[in-house]
């Protein structure tokens, strides 16, 4: 696994993932180029043998005590084996090197595996919104992690195997 930060040049294989992932919903590739390019968050991609297999990306406002993650998507082949869960761990440190405290996110409440893996990683809902999901009508729940409590109570980096947990 080779987590990088992601560049102008990924796009089109950014948007393959994104389109795959998101049928119903994908940001449009303007949308994803501008989140590329914005100094306000930190975007990553996962290469396995030079190909792009996952991207995510936080928006982390330099000194803002909040952050949220905006996306995180990985090709359907590469999903379980533990690469989420280590995007989502570097983009929260991402979120904590740029000073944000708390860091927020949506997922759709059809995606169970994504849910886990938050709820996993310190991540409790906070709320729901209603039909946010258009045009599947699917709602989204808000979560929240304390990135101070989490660092308390987070297992040694060193000894865990993100590989061996599971992830959406």
């Amino acid at each position: 696994m080779t987590l990088r930060p992601a560049a102008a040049d990924d796009l089109d294989a950014i948007m393959l993932i994104e389109t795959r992932s998101f049928p119903t919903d994908a940001w449009s590739a303007d949308a994803m180029r501008s989140e590329l390019a914005s100094p306000h968050g930190r975007y990553l991609v996962d290469e396995h043998d030079g190909v792009i297999i996952g991207y995510g990306g936080v928006r982390a406002l330099l000194g803002s005590a909040d952050a949220d993650i905006q996306t995180i998507a990985f090709a359907a082949e590469h999903r379980g084996g533990g690469r989420g869960r280590a995007l989502l761990r570097a983009l929260l440190d991402a979120a904590s090197e740029r000073g944000a405290r708390e860091v927020f996110l949506e997922v759709r409440a059809d995606n169970p595996a994504a849910e886990g893996l938050y709820i996993s990683e310190g991540f409790e809902e906070i709320g729901r919104r209603p039909h946010y999901y258009q045009p599947d009508d699917v709602d989204a729940i808000v979560m929240r992690v304390d990135l101070r409590k989490r660092a308390a109570t987070a297992p040694d980096a060193a000894t865990a195997d993100p590989a061996k947990e599971a992830t959406a």
